[in-house]
């Protein structure tokens, strides 16, 4: 809430419920998906790792339901940390549950509680490349990550070890997803193009 507001935006929490979705667009200009808990595996057709926890069903199927509808409507979109895994799923993608069974190591989620600092590399011709440069330091907090990338998303960025962190929709006016938390980090970039996206939106409807 406190980057929105400082990019320039007018935060509004908005609780999960699968009812009154048109109604709840219809009164916004653009959507952050923020992080949380993990989503439940069966959304991706898997069996749950013993490493995923804090499934709450009843936010997956409203969040989904939000971003559906937003993305049908080309609202602006941030998907941040377990938003942008709800991005990829909902684009029929799927997710690594656990990634230290993967890179062989926790530094995306070092400490629970504590932000990982790392670097990532963004994919040159990305909407993200424009925006943050060649690379940017990130904070992380996250032990999974994307699997399958979700149809007609591309890649955005790498962390060193070669996990995906971010994925965009570049057929959609800003859909980006990125699996770090920069509302935790000094620099407000995607929240400021993020709230003069949802400006144009408004010009627009």
């Amino acid at each position: 809430m406190q980057a929105v507001e400082q990019a320039g935006g007018r935060p509004v929490l908005i609780p999960p419920s699968e009812d009154g979705v048109a109604e709840t667009l219809a009164a916004v200009d653009g959507l952050v998906f923020s992080g949380g808990s993990d989503l439940d595996p069966d959304l991706y057709d898997d069996e749950p790792h013993e490493a995923t926890a804090g499934v709450v069903p009843e936010r997956d199927r409203a969040e989904l339901a939000l971003l559906e509808a937003a993305l049908a409507r080309d609202m602006p979109v941030l998907a941040v940390c377990r938003g942008s895994q709800v991005l990829n799923v909902a684009r029929g993608g799927d997710l690594v549950q656990h990634l230290p069974d993967v890179v062989g190591d926790d530094k995306h989620k070092h400490t629970p509680g504590t932000f990982a600092d790392h670097d990532v590399t963004l994919e040159p011709g990305t909407r993200l490349a424009e925006l943050l440069g060649d690379r940017a330091a990130v904070k992380s907090h996250h032990h999974q990550g994307f699997g399958r990338v979700g149809q007609g998303l591309r890649v955005a960025a790498h962390a060193e070890d070669g996990t995906v962190e971010a994925v965009e929709d570049p057929s959609h006016r800003f859909a980006l997803g990125v699996l770090w938390h920069p509302e935790a980090g000094e620099d407000r970039k995607l929240f400021e193009e993020l709230v003069g996206a949802a400006a144009e939106y408004r010009a627009a409807r």
